[in-house]
């Protein structure tokens, strides 16, 4: 079985928004959630869908996948207040449910232009090795200054990758990972692999895709807008 959880819960406070979260902002008539939900609802591999979502947008959610027709999700889950909370409330809404080889694809809803391509891989190599996460190679070099005002040193750029999401895992070995972070009080890690590598297990890399970024800035926002009306327009 294949799950996909789509997290909902964040609130928009770097864009400023204070109306609406940025994942239920309005793109060409559909709200980008909508977009992101669409694109695992309509995957053959994906079976069924959680949405970690805020419990004061839970009916909007519930009424945009009526309007938009998507069908694969079983679950809404109540959003906590960090990440870290947000997929543990998923795993644990999970657990009565699932066996200890299901994977679990952990998606942000606000990357939406994430592709098929990207989900399989995500599958396949979480089956293969337990856990996986999407990245692409860094195509800048990155600078690490410890005081924010001189380099400290400059990393060789084949070693770094930026990361996405999906991050992928068996169902036990993510449960593991979080249960083990409670134990240790860590309780605010912003990437579920932190807490796979608090466990001393391997997570492999698959390879993303540029367009899969995360909207978090009005730039994002204009990006994405021009991708959509892009690909409305080759269409016609």
């Amino acid at each position: 079985m294949n799950i996909a959880v789509i997290l909902a819960g964040g609130t928009g406070s770097r864009m400023g928004i204070v109306d609406k979260p940025k994942q239920f902002i309005d793109i060409y008539g559909k709200p980008i959630i909508a977009y992101t939900l669409e694109v695992f609802d309509n995957h053959p591999e994906i079976d069924c869908i959680a949405v970690v979502c805020l419990k004061e947008w839970m009916d909007d959610l519930r009424i945009l996948l009526r309007k938009h027709e998507i069908n694969k999700v079983k679950w809404i889950v109540d959003g906590g207040q960090t990440r870290q909370e947000s997929v543990y409330n998923a795993i644990n809404t999970l657990s009565n449910e699932y066996k200890d080889n299901d994977i679990l694809i952990i998606h942000d809803s606000v990357r939406p232009l994430v592709s098929h391509k990207i989900i399989s891989s995500n599958i396949s190599g979480a089956k293969e090795f337990g856990a996986v996460n999407t990245v692409i190679p860094s195509a800048d070099t990155i600078v690490k200054s410890i005081d924010g005002d001189t380099i400290k040193e400059v990393p060789a750029r084949s070693e770094l990758f930026v990361g996405q999401t999906p991050q992928s895992f068996k169902f036990s070995l993510i449960r593991e990972a979080h249960d083990n972070a409670i134990k240790q009080n860590n309780l605010n890690s912003t990437d579920d692999c932190q807490l796979v590598l608090g466990l001393g297990q391997k997570v492999h890399l698959v390879m993303g895709e540029k367009l899969n970024f995360k909207i978090t800035s009005f730039d994002d926002l204009l990006l994405l807008k021009a991708i959509i009306k892009l690909g409305n327009t080759e269409m016609i």
